[in-house]
């Protein structure tokens, strides 16, 4: 996993420590995959420090790109028998659907979360809960517009398959959008996991679905913001039991 997320109760340091933590939350740090973007225009605009325009749009374009790849540390809520949202964005769906077909889970729909990425979101992806990784599959697809209903079923995507610590399963699907050509998933079958964890990456406008097992509380509406590793989005069955 490329980050585990801050643990509750976690003390805060002193001295230079303390300063270097406050750093940290005002500048966020960037998640590898964003290197070579960075890189790339800096050194553009190093080859071309004697001409301003060309110095001033390489680093207008690093410094794009260090936000789009950045990396913001978060603490995921210690309540058991929760799911918390795998992304930062907009809920653009509540609804029931049948999780992605290849991995062969059936076709009776559950209970979905979809959450939109604009281009100015953070776009790395976190676990929606503890556990471990049971399928990672892949899907090749088309690149429609991410907040379209039916991005869900065309779009190109990959969707992973969580066993959760009260034996229950989430499903948690990386859906490409219109300007998304490149899925990044560090996860692979039998992985254990903990809630916010960070998995994944989309590159440039994109969508998270997140399919509960029947039964599961919804606690989001559409058009609410979520945080990433930090929203609460339902409560598992097994968590009233």
């Amino acid at each position: 996993m490329a980050r585990r997320p801050t643990p509750p109760g976690t003390p805060e340091r002193t001295g230079p420590g303390h300063l270097a933590d406050l750093v940290r939350k005002a500048v966020p740090p960037m998640h590898p995959a964003g290197l070579p973007f960075v890189a790339a225009p800096l050194a553009v605009a190093l080859a071309g420090r004697r001409r301003p325009w060309l110095r001033r749009a390489g680093l207008a374009a690093a410094a794009a790109s260090a936000t789009f790849f950045r990396h913001p540390h978060r603490v995921p809520p210690n309540r058991p028998g929760v799911v918390v949202a795998p992304a930062d964005g907009e809920v653009a769906l509540v609804d029931t659907a049948a999780p992605p077909a290849e991995l062969g889970l059936g076709d009776r729909p559950l209970p979905r979360v979809s959450i939109f990425l604009s281009v100015l979101d953070v776009h790395v992806q976190r676990t929606p809960v503890s556990g471990v990784v049971r399928e990672v599959q892949y899907q090749r697809g088309s690149f429609k517009s991410a907040d379209l209903p039916e991005a869900s079923a065309v779009n190109e995507r990959n969707s992973m398959l969580i066993d959760t610590e009260s034996g229950e399963q989430v499903v948690v699907v990386q859906i490409a959008g219109l300007l998304a050509r490149r899925i990044v998933c560090d996860a692979a079958p039998g992985d254990r996991i903990t809630i916010g964890d960070t998995y994944g990456l989309i590159r440039f406008g994109s969508r998270v679905d997140t399919y509960f097992p029947a039964g599961t509380e919804l606690l989001v509406n559409t058009g609410q913001r979520t945080i990433g590793g930090e929203t609460v989005l339902a409560v598992l069955p097994s968590a009233g039991s």
